[in-house]
């Protein structure tokens, strides 16, 4: 298949004109960028079969949300088959073609449980591919639940992690965790080797937060959300990841979470090879207004607003391409900017950059075909169509 006559988002962060992507299977064969003729040198063009013609239109990679925890009714912790098959179609559909679902505080032998359906799960043609876990809880603030259940906070123990992660297959790219709580700097220190440790939730002071970084959790969990805010007097964990040589923070651009002022500080603070954009989304994604649940507790949403009883944000309702669609149309960040955290930011975060991330030679033909409104016009899944309006 050649795609052609298109804008290409390139593994430099920019629109190619006129360019030519060649696909084979379920891989990206070529990228031509400016193309105005067939080189007829063993390029490929002429065998290449069906041509489509992108009549102008941006083609972006797959977006990849590395946090979050349900769709369309069902939730990472179901721990089914059936969970994961409707939550991959929902994602792939939406423009999400790489997931790495999370996990939330729960008992441990529920979060094996979800943890070893993601390494038994086989992708379906119509699915997203699961290409990770996140493990969010048990390791967190008991000052800093959020929409976590409190009742299974646990203190950050190395062996629950090596159990997890183990039932996982070693899937488990991300874990929060409160770098404050006993054990906690140690813990990130020794399995920084083996997972990437995220900041949060957590009430930590700057000097930890510091300590915490130098000992390899170089990444914050939902930037502004279940941690203290930046004071000048009290900087806490978003100073020190911004003072930092390297540390890299997840936001939540659904125009409920964070305002958009706060939002386009904080890519000021950290610089756009730092941010990732997720979702956070919960179940209700993909639905109408009602009652759900989130970690064994009933959530509302209303108006995309999802909250506990208690009126605490439990997670959001938008999907993240919805998410990078606000963060560009209403909150003013660069369409470049936002397409590059929401595709390559996160596959380099959770090292699966090999196959996702950029549009280039010998990675996975999963791309979006959008315009310049960002509606979502095409959806090529592993080299097939899920859909295709243009």
């Amino acid at each position: 298949m050649i795609l052609s006559n298109g804008y290409v988002y390139t593994k430099d962060f920019r629109f190619a004109p006129n360019s030519r992507i060649l696909v084979n299977g379920e891989r990206i064969t070529k990228v031509k960028e400016n193309f105005t003729s067939c080189c007829n040198k063993g390029c490929g063009c002429a065998t290449s079969g069906e041509v489509v013609d992108l009549k102008g239109l941006l083609v972006i990679p797959g977006l990849i949300d590395v946090h979050f925890h349900g769709s369309v009714g069902y939730d990472m912790m179901d721990g089914t088959e059936e969970s994961l098959d409707a939550i991959a179609k929902y994602q792939a559909k939406s423009g999400i073609t790489a997931i790495c679902p999370a996990t939330m505080t729960m008992p441990e032998k529920d979060i094996v449980k979800a943890c070893e359906n993601v390494r038994d799960y086989k992708v379906k043609e119509d699915g997203a591919d699961v290409v990770g876990i996140y493990m969010e809880g048990p390791f967190i603030s008991p000052k800093k639940v959020g929409a976590q259940n409190p009742e299974y906070v646990h203190k950050p123990d190395v062996d629950f992690f090596r159990r997890c992660n183990k039932a996982s297959g070693n899937k488990i790219k991300i874990m929060a965790i409160a770098p404050e709580e006993e054990g906690a700097l140690a813990a990130i220190k020794e399995l920084s080797g083996e997972v990437l440790p995220s900041i949060a939730p957590t009430v930590t002071a700057y000097d930890v937060a510091k300590k915490a970084i130098a000992n390899g959790a170089k990444h914050l969990t939902h930037l502004y959300n279940a941690m203290p805010g930046l004071a000048h007097r009290d900087p806490g964990p978003i100073a020190a990841a911004a003072d930092a040589q390297w540390c890299e923070a997840e936001i939540i651009c659904d125009g409920i979470h964070i305002h958009p002022s706060a939002v386009r500080a904080a890519f000021r603070m950290f610089g756009e090879d730092k941010m990732l954009l997720i979702s956070d989304s919960m179940m209700a994604v993909g639905l109408e207004d009602g009652e759900y649940e989130l970690g064994d507790q009933k959530v509302f949403v209303k108006n995309r607003v999802a909250t506990l009883a208690s009126g605490t944000i439990a997670g959001s309702a938008t999907n993240l391409y919805d998410c990078m669609k606000t963060a560009h149309l209403k909150m003013g960040l660069p369409l470049e900017t936002v397409v590059r955290c929401a595709s390559y930011n996160p596959a380099r975060s959770i090292k699966v950059l090999d196959d996702y991330g950029t549009i280039e030679e010998g990675k996975v033909a999963s791309l979006l075909v959008i315009d310049r409104e960002l509606n979502l016009k095409g959806v090529l899944l592993r080299g097939k169509w899920l859909f295709k309006n243009f």
